[in-house]
């Protein structure tokens, strides 16, 4: 057994070059032990736990939809909205639970005036491909590449 306690768990700022994304993370899952994107098969958990902050006016990330991993979510202060796919829109406040499965495409956009506060929970996969859904760039895991995709005839430079 393991035991931490989240004032021990050191934070981790990410703002993006601009500016529009910007997070406070806690990444307790590693802090217990975990090895970052590794699951079980490496020697890690079979899933990850963050806490984070989002600050008002931020968004988390680009829109973007995993191939494999599921996200669950628990919203313990703020208010934001939850983006998703076809210009979806979901309010979600203190108390909400949230899952977005592979392939859901999801974007948090705190739009209001405190930090959204919430819980990250997603399970590992030995590979997973992570699309950024408005420029269709993709990420791989655990490469952590991001790439951009071309299309290509199947048998192109196979034979």
């Amino acid at each position: 057994m393991n035991k931490i306690n989240i004032a021990e768990v050191p934070t981790e700022h990410r703002l993006s070059p601009k500016g529009r994304y910007e997070l406070h993370r806690q990444h307790i899952s590693l802090a217990l032990g975990g090895i970052k994107d590794k699951g079980p098969w490496g020697g890690g958990h079979p899933f990850d736990i963050e806490l984070t902050q989002l600050p008002p006016g931020k968004a988390n990330f680009p829109m973007y939809s995993h191939a494999a991993q599921t996200e669950f979510y628990i919203i313990l202060s703020g208010s934001a909205i939850l983006r998703g796919d076809h210009d979806s829109e979901l309010r979600i406040v203190a108390g909400d639970h949230l899952i977005c499965h592979p392939s859901d495409a999801h974007q948090i956009d705190n739009d209001g005036t405190e930090p959204l506060v919430f819980y990250v929970i997603t399970d590992h996969h030995p590979a997973d491909v992570g699309t950024y859904t408005r420029t269709g760039k993709r990420w791989l895991s655990p490469e952590r590449r991001v790439v951009a995709v071309e299309d290509a005839d199947y048998y192109e430079g196979e034979e």
